[in-house]
């Protein structure tokens, strides 16, 4: 400690000119200038306010004298008595609380967490070492810290959903117990969600309750209006989320309450939110915390990252655990983070934020600013002659951290809280599986309709092609000669049309990702999103289906009888099935727009070239476009059982004598079968090709998109297990 100290001492100098009467212009305060040959004095507090710091919490007994009940911290004191020159933290509605329904929140303490994931750090695999903190119901507490500082894998860690891949050390307990938060009980919001855009706010939140929540349709529109009025979206509850045409979707602030308000449906008791003011500008990020500060009052138990806040905002937090490079270098009320800072050496300048001024002190980034401006001079000092060093200053924090009496405070609750049991939160229940089906295919099916480029642009694009090729190869007659060109032209049909479907895989890709982000809550399920999905593309693609055929059908010219016709829109349409299902694997598997449509491209084109067109599929080489290729590509299987449906029971004069059969006129362009029975053998292999397809699909999305987007086990912490197993 003693070393610590005296490598800090010139930082410590440094700083208290900052808190003295004659150094109060920010600029110089910034980057804590000292003057060449300055005289180096004891740290002032003269301008420090009255710390007040509580850290007692009463222990009452609830309605049934089994619960834990917090005493609720106050609203943090106004930042104005900090500095004359700051804005008064904004007032709480007086009406918060009776507007809003009570929930109950619930104690969690997380003690000795140490979160191990291998090449995360460049020198060490500790992401966090040894953090304890707790957060109370009706209170906000707040993880802050630097980019890299371990602020999310914390907040995960509290909430067990850390990566299968991390490894966790410690213990945490909610209510006083070491049980898992069931199902319900607590809702997490990740930093970036996808919503759906073609959805309002209101129907985007009741079709979240109707997969959420158990029970009938009807029950949950009370839900949803509360959690509409929880986060103020009232105005914008009739509004669509991604806008329509040229309209304007909902602000980025309001799309960040539509996140949290999506999780208040189930009214959890703690409510996990990492990054509530991501993207958003200053007036956006004080009304959202205005609004959670509310939320918080009505007994919610709030944590959520943060990595920096204006004044105001600061104002409203209860707790705050400061984090650097996986430490705590301060856990504890807002206004006695402050007083930490000063007790260390580094008191916060007058007319700063609190938060530009820990991110300051800890973020070693600022070392690079330094080193850059080593050989600037201004009229306010020498730049060379700054030494300040984050990593002293670092330090010096945790050091006085563990020394002070805020950490013993800490220990002192975390025992106190975790000595006798509360009752342990219940699961609300789940919607059923066929309930979340239907949910699930009556959304997909809306979402479908109102998105023009999900499956109208695809019609539009199919008929504008349908039209050209029909054109093209329209008057070809009946004849011997026009074998050849019929079949190029049912080879250019089927081919291109399929390779236009790839203008919906940004449709696609948004499917995918709206059920990643469900699936990390557990709303949805690989199998229940697979059937929705295909249930409800069904009415769209018979639509592009039947319309295609019907222009082309008639326009080529092929044999004028309903069975025949029949068959080739059926075969059309399974040819659209398969290839929905080869897009929804290759997006399944990218995620990415880019790489999925270059993937798309690149295996339709193999496709393409060994369907046996360009060269008879028995003529092909062997090893590659035979075996396996000619035999994966849909492309053969779809065109062999609509040359089959239009020739293999016609024969064609030749000359005035004889007469040939269709399979013998077709058989130098094609190779079909001589089977009667060939073409609905084709038609067997696409219904084959379009369950294996989404069978690949579901594992696809269970074992990658679901493994990555939802760890929801509770994590068994090692140390916990075994001082479990202790008491």
């Amino acid at each position: 400690m003693e070393e610590i100290q005296s490598q800090s001492e010139n930082y410590r100098s440094s700083s208290s000119s900052a808190s003295s009467p004659a150094s109060r212009v920010p600029s110089s305060n910034f980057f804590y200038l000292r003057k060449p040959g300055a005289l180096r004095q004891p740290i002032s507090f003269e301008d420090s306010p009255e710390w007040e710091t509580d850290a007692d919490v009463r222990m009452e007994e609830g309605v049934d004298q089994d619960s834990i009940n917090m005493a609720t911290t106050p609203a943090s004191p106004s930042l104005s008595k900090l500095n004359s020159g700051s804005l008064p933290s904004p007032p709480i509605p007086d009406t918060a609380s009776s507007s809003v329904r009570k929930i109950a929140g619930a104690c969690v303490v997380w003690k000795d967490l140490t979160v191990t994931i291998k090449g995360k750090r460049k020198y060490s695999d500790k992401v966090i070492k040894s953090s304890s903190g707790l957060a109370l119901p009706g209170t906000m507490t707040v993880i802050m810290g630097p980019a890299r500082s371990g602020k999310s894998t914390l907040l995960r860690a509290i909430a067990g959903r850390l990566h299968h891949s991390a490894k966790v050390y410690g213990e945490v307990f909610v209510n006083g117990t070491k049980s898992p938060m069931p199902y319900g009980s607590y809702g997490f919001v990740e930093r970036e969600t996808t919503l759906i855009g073609a959805l309002t706010v209101r129907e985007f939140l009741y079709y979240s309750a109707l997969l959420q929540l158990p029970g009938f349709f009807c029950q949950k529109k009370n839900v949803v209006e509360d959690a509409i009025h929880a986060m103020s979206l009232t105005d914008y509850a009739n509004k669509l989320i991604g806008g329509h045409c040229f309209m304007k979707g909902l602000p980025r602030g309001e799309r960040r309450r539509v996140n949290i308000a999506r999780e208040l449906v189930m009214r959890p008791h703690v409510l996990f939110i990492d990054e509530p003011l991501y993207h958003l500008d200053s007036v956006s990020a004080l009304l959202m915390m205005v609004t959670l500060k509310k939320l918080a009052s009505t007994g919610c138990t709030l944590i959520f990252t943060l990595y920096q806040s204006s004044t105001e905002v600061f104002g409203l937090f209860d707790r705050i655990c400061l984090l650097s490079n996986g430490n705590t270098l301060f856990f504890g009320e807002t206004l006695a983070c402050l007083q930490h800072f000063s007790n260390a050496g580094f008191p916060c300048p007058i007319m700063q934020s609190p938060s530009d001024h820990f991110l300051r002190a800890i973020n070693t980034d600022f070392d690079r600013i330094i080193a850059m401006c080593k050989n600037w001079q201004d009229d306010h000092g020498d730049f060379s002659s700054v030494n300040m060093d984050t990593a002293v200053a670092i330090r010096t924090l945790e050091a006085t951290y563990k020394q002070s009496a805020d950490a013993a405070a800490v220990e002192n609750m975390i025992v106190r809280l975790t000595e006798r049991e509360g009752p342990l939160l219940k699961t609300k229940g789940r919607a059923g599986f066929g309930t979340r089906i239907a949910v699930l295919t009556w959304r997909s099916l809306l979402i479908m309709s109102r998105e023009w480029n999900y499956y109208w642009l695809r019609l539009i694009l199919y008929m504008g092609l349908t039209v050209c090729i029909g054109t093209v190869f329209s008057g070809l007659g009946h004849s011997l000669s026009s074998v050849v060109t019929r079949v190029a032209a049912v080879f250019v049909f089927v081919s291109f049309t399929s390779l236009l479907s790839i203008a919906g895989v940004p449709s696609l890709l948004k499917e995918v990702k709206v059920y990643a982000s469900e699936e990390s809550n557990m709303h949805s399920g690989a199998l229940v999103f697979l059937l929705g999905q295909f249930l409800s593309s069904i009415p769209f693609l018979f639509l592009v289906s039947i319309s295609s055929s019907l222009v082309f059908y008639f326009l080529i010219g092929l044999r004028d009888e309903f069975s025949l016709l029949m068959y080739f829109v059926l075969n059309f349409f399974m040819c659209l099935l398969v290839n929905e299902g080869l897009m929804l694997l290759v997006v399944s598997l990218w995620q990415h727009l880019f790489w999925s449509v270059l993937t798309l491209v690149s295996i339709h084109v193999v496709m393409m070239l060994s369907a046996g067109y360009f060269r008879i599929r028995n003529a092909l080489p062997g090893p590659f476009w035979t075996y396996p290729v000619s035999y994966l590509a849909f492309h053969t299987y779809s065109i062999q059982g609509l040359l089959e449906n239009e020739y293999l029971v016609t024969t064609f004069a030749v000359g005035q004598v004889r007469s040939i059969s269709g399979y013998q006129a077709i058989r130098s362009a094609y190779d079909i079968s001589l089977d009667n029975n060939a073409k609905w053998e084709n038609l067997l292999v696409l219904l084959i090709m379009v369950i294996v397809y989404r069978v690949l699909v579901f594992l696809v999305l269970h074992l990658r998109v679901g493994k990555n987007a939802s760890v929801l086990k509770f994590c068994r912490f090692e140390h916990g297990d075994k001082s479990s197993s202790s008491r």
